[in-house]
């Protein structure tokens, strides 16, 4: 479905991302593994046309979207939610929600992708008309992903979903992002904390200093001994 092959993204003169490819099949769940500043969000902001590479290929459904703008990117069938969540502070939850329907018109109708972001997170219906202001953390990330599912996307793109969150509030993220898969969306998610990969995750790849140094079954990558210093120590 998704699949970049060496791909090199610099940053004014600095060379970010060096020859890095990965893949997501259909109904895939494909985590991102590294260190803060390894090239993680890099990797998710150029896929989503944010930033471009100077080699490389990305492909999405066998099409290159290299070059691609956001939105362009966006209505072919990327859903993205970003680190900071990205919400629109001025706009209630329902607003939020409903925007991505507009950005992506046709398919099914809004009422109908609406629907399917509220019951993926149900608590968000009942804050539909707070702003983002009054809004903690973790329902701002679920407001996030719950919008980019309103998409009405074939995969999703969530960047540290978990980071920053309170551990209250991470077990109803991750049921939502789990109810995601069960919808058939295939899913890349980075993450720093590899005790924050899903059981679920059907491939990993780690990456350290812009490369990619492992790809493949999350068990596999801690028989590993260099790959799991980085991801986090010992096996579990």
């Amino acid at each position: 479905m998704l699949s970049l092959t060496g791909i090199d993204v610099f940053i004014q003169t600095s060379h970010i991302l060096r020859g890095v490819s990965l893949e997501v099949g259909a109904r895939d769940v494909v985590c991102l593994v590294g260190r803060n500043g390894s090239g993680k969000t890099t990797t998710l902001r150029t896929i989503m046309g944010y930033l471009h590479p100077r080699a490389g290929t990305i492909e999405f459904r066998g099409r290159p979207i290299h070059g691609h703008r956001t939105h362009e990117i966006a209505r072919l069938g990327l859903g993205w939610a970003p680190e900071d969540s990205g919400i629109f502070s001025d706009l209630t939850v329902a607003e939020n929600v409903e925007i991505a329907t507009w950005t992506r018109p046709g398919g099914r109708p809004a009422a109908q992708r609406v629907d399917l972001a509220y019951g993926v997170f149900p608590v968000l219906r009942r804050y539909a008309a707070r702003k983002g202001p009054e809004m903690s953390g973790g329902e701002r990330k679920m407001l996030s992903i719950a919008r980019a599912l309103a998409l009405d996307p074939e995969m999703l793109i969530l960047d540290e979903p978990f980071e920053g969150l309170s551990p209250a509030i991470i077990p109803d993220v991750s049921a939502g992002i789990a109810a995601i898969t069960g919808l058939g969306r295939a899913i890349l998610i980075a993450e720093s904390n590899i005790h924050h990969v899903p059981e679920y995750t059907t491939r990993l790849y780690v990456i350290e200093r812009g490369e990619i140094i492992f790809g493949g079954p999350p068990d596999d990558a801690w028989r590993d001994a260099s790959v799991s210093r980085i991801i986090g120590g010992p096996s579990r």
